[in-house]
């Protein structure tokens, strides 16, 4: 039997190793060099304050030259972001963030490509972009900014509003299935896929390094408080009190579990194959189900799309953390792979010549 041949692509471990770092002898960089000479104009106590302070604070530690850096946001209260910070950016157009950062990612390999959106601007009119972006693993980074409410046109529902949940443009309650974005990411293949709270400094912190570092499309979910038109929509999370309850924090390698020392339950899969959490006590003996193990590096995302499903409009168990990271093949690397590959054939780079060819090849149609 022949051994398949295989074509080595040279693609990058990290979605970091093409982009210019900066020289050894260089100041080291810190929040300011990434804080932009710009007013920041959003509402007082809006989360995507604290979003904005970790984001700058963290950029950083990636060592990056700042003009290699590009933010990409659509339309929505979030997307004021790339105002604030000294990289390069674009404030682009409803929902085509996505879009945009595709053609950026695929022409410009030394670009560290992030595009922030929010649950409006992603999940409605920026859907298909969005699952298509996470389909063909492109290598960027989506910070997708969800305060289950637009924010921007002053508090109508949006995808991730809460059925029953009354706003300017569902005065007797929303109707609509809210979408949940970490499942619906799991569904389009997504190769990273992550939850934080906003409030959750150190946490989100982490999590934004990993997604920056992966290779290939890394969605990030950020829990957001809108103080005006959706106070509160996360205080049961950010509650101490009822934070432990409900937040089941996930460990790459442990026992996915919920609640303090002497509450704790443990998430177990039954014979059926439903994942329920049990006391502590009763897993222990394994008759009630299999331990459920986190690891998200699965190539199979059934499991992490499971985890997903652990969420409800209750809060009840919300899970946060790193649900899915594995190694897939990317857009832009294959893409500039086949580029190489036909200018070495052709013998060079298309000319003039070539190009006046084509338009004028059999498959012009003249109009007239």
């Amino acid at each position: 039997m022949s051994t398949p041949t295989t074509t080595d692509l040279g693609m990058p471990v990290s979605g970091l190793r093409s982009v210019p770092h900066l020289p050894d002898d260089a100041d080291k960089q810190t929040k300011r060099d990434f804080t932009s000479d710009q007013e920041v104009r959003w509402c007082p106590g809006c989360g995507d304050y604290v979003i904005l302070a970790a984001v700058q604070s963290f950029l950083p530690e990636l060592g990056l030259k700042r003009e290699n850096i590009v933010f990409v946001s659509g339309i929505g209260c979030s997307s004021r972001f790339p105002y604030y910070l000294d990289t390069y950016g674009m404030h682009s157009i409803h929902g085509r963030a996505p879009a945009i950062a595709t053609g950026l990612a695929t022409s410009r390999s030394d670009l560290s490509v992030w595009v922030v959106t929010g649950d409006g601007d992603a999940l409605s009119i920026g859907g298909n972009h969005l699952i298509h972006a996470l389909r063909r693993n492109v290598n960027m980074t989506i910070l997708l900014f969800n305060n289950q409410i637009y924010g921007l046109t002053k508090g109508q529902y949006s995808p991730t509003s809460k059925v029953g949940q009354v706003t300017k443009s569902s005065p007797v309650g929303s109707v609509d299935s809210p979408f949940n974005p970490v499942s619906l990411a799991l569904g389009a293949e997504a190769t990273f896929v992550a939850r934080a709270m906003e409030s959750d400094r150190a946490e989100l912190t982490t999590i934004l390094k990993a997604a920056a570092e992966h290779r290939g499309t890394a969605l990030v979910e950020i829990y957001q408080n809108c103080p005006i038109f959706n106070d509160g929509a996360f205080e049961v999370l950010k509650d101490r009190t009822q934070q432990e309850a409900r937040i089941v924090r996930l460990r790459a390698g442990e026992a996915v579990t919920v609640g303090a020392e002497g509450e704790r339950k443990v998430l177990v899969r039954q014979g059926s194959g439903v994942m329920k959490f049990i006391a502590e006590a009763e897993a222990a003996s394994g008759e009630k189900g299999a331990v459920v193990v986190h690891d998200p590096a699965l190539d199979d995302p059934s499991q992490a799309f499971q985890l997903s499903r652990l969420d409800s409009p209750e809060m009840t168990h919300v899970p946060m953390g790193i649900f899915r990271q594995v190694d897939r093949p990317t857009y832009d690397d294959l893409v500039r792979a086949q580029v190489d590959a036909a200018v070495s054939t052709a013998g060079g780079p298309a000319t003039d010549a070539d190009l006046t060819d084509l338009l004028l090849g059999r498959d012009t149609w003249t109009v007239g």
